[in-house]
């Protein structure tokens, strides 16, 4: 797995199952995780660590996350994001004055945390969203453009999601269900035959006739190889 221009979240909650599925889930987009189950052992994480974003539960043992909240933030620029069991305006409101930049409340999905982090890549560390650079690929995002051994791509924007789908999450199966639910997205109802047209496609333009660099692995899916 590729890391997205080197995003590091940490994240901290007494709940191991909960760790366990968020750094599964965020690892699976490209990110690079630390966990913590207490608040005082995420403070001396973060300080090594140096991420760009804390998810942190409230509701812990010992220092709880306000308090956490209050020396990350004093620590240096760091974006948190909040989770409570709790849907309470108080808490929200004492978060926000401590200077958590994001509120969530539990249970939550998990598509919609990983907007809210995107939103706050946006919002306070944009020049993270530049380029990936993967084997002999380059994906600018900003520019909406993937170079493939220093030539820029022509591609649709389908072509385009799809490819750097590929190479984010390249040397991992990709099943087309998984394809489709991210590249088409959740909604879709047409034929899954769609992908093999633009993989098709994308074979033709990258020049792999031999299928060395995008694998097919029959009954399973795609595997992008750039070992």
């Amino acid at each position: 797995m590729q890391k997205l221009k080197g995003i590091k979240l940490l994240l901290v909650d007494d709940e191991p199952t909960i760790l366990e599925f968020l750094e599964m889930g965020l690892v699976n987009e490209g990110f690079e995780v630390q966990t913590s189950q207490d608040g005082m052992s995420a403070v001396t994480l973060a300080s090594q660590f140096e991420p760009h974003i804390v998810i942190l539960d409230v509701m812990m043992p010992g220092m709880d996350g306000f308090e956490v909240c209050r020396m990350l933030k004093k620590q240096g620029n760091v974006a948190v994001i909040m989770l409570t069991a709790k849907d309470e305006v108080e808490d929200r409101v004492k978060g926000l004055n401590l200077g958590a930049d994001d509120y969530m409340s539990k249970p939550f999905s998990f598509e919609e945390l990983l907007a809210r982090i995107q939103a706050r890549i946006r919002n306070q560390f944009p020049n993270l969203l530049g380029e990936v650079v993967s084997g002999p690929f380059r994906v600018d995002d900003r520019r909406r453009e993937i170079i493939y051994k220093e030539h820029v791509l022509e591609l649709s924007p389908t072509e385009y999601e799809l490819l750097k789908f590929m190479i984010l999450n390249q040397g991992m199966v990709l099943s087309k269900t998984m394809i489709l639910d991210k590249v088409w997205g959740y909604d879709f109802v047409g034929d899954e035959n769609i992908v093999e047209v633009y993989v098709r496609s994308l074979r033709d333009k990258l020049q792999d006739k031999d299928h060395q660099l995008i694998r097919t692995l029959r009954g399973a899916g795609y595997r992008m190889d750039l070992a």
